[in-house]
């Protein structure tokens, strides 16, 4: 697979991650699943701001922020890497479908990280608004990133028998996430699902 596919692929992606995220922060304010934008039972569209990492991680401190995104910024560089040796080398064309996911999605989350403290203002109060007068919400590296996509299955309670959690009641799937994220999923899913494929063993 030539580089400039793999380039076409995580562009692609990228659009329309960055489209969605502009369009719920330019046209509506923050909004749980107690009142989403859209509701159609198991698929809901929310607008949820992440300050940390995956599944709302977040490090402590004033530093904590910028901790996190210089570590996302050094390993999209190794992503990059990758995928550039991958294309160098031949090779397999679901490794290199693969590594682009990964780094599109990756790349696309650092961008909300990196820029939209700056671009916008915050979207608690009032809808958001691009380069505001009196600047963002936030600086550069504090920017947080933007979710929408919310998918309840079902509902459900742990067995009594289960420690601390027994008798509570949960939701699967309760993640928010965007297309970013869901980029980078597919793109591992799969490459745990054809790794046979992916690293083919050297005669």
């Amino acid at each position: 697979m030539k580089l400039y596919k793999a380039v076409i692929l995580i562009a692609l992606v990228l659009f329309i991650d960055q489209a969605s995220k502009i369009y719920i922060k330019l046209n509506y304010m923050l909004r749980d699943s107690r009142n989403p934008i859209v509701d159609w039972d198991k698929f809901q569209l929310l607008f949820y701001e992440n300050p940390g990492a995956a599944w709302g991680f977040e490090l402590p401190g004033d530093y904590g922020k910028i901790v996190l995104t210089v570590f996302r910024l050094f390993a999209i560089c190794g992503i990059g890497y990758w995928l550039w040796k991958s294309v160098k080398n031949n090779g397999h064309k679901i490794l290199i479908v693969c590594i682009s996911l990964i780094f599109a999605g990756a790349f696309g989350n650092i961008i909300d990280s990196v820029f939209y403290g700056e671009l916008f203002s915050s979207s608690a109060n009032s809808v958001a608004t691009f380069l505001p007068e009196g600047g963002g919400y936030g600086s550069w590296f504090h920017g947080e990133v933007v979710d929408m996509l919310y998918f309840p299955l079902f509902d459900g309670s742990w067995p009594e028998w289960v420690p601390s959690i027994g008798g509570q009641s949960f939701t699967f799937f309760n993640a928010v996430f965007n297309v970013a994220d869901s980029s980078i999923t597919v793109g591992v899913i799969l490459l745990i699902l054809f790794s046979k494929k992916a690293f083919p063993e050297k005669a």
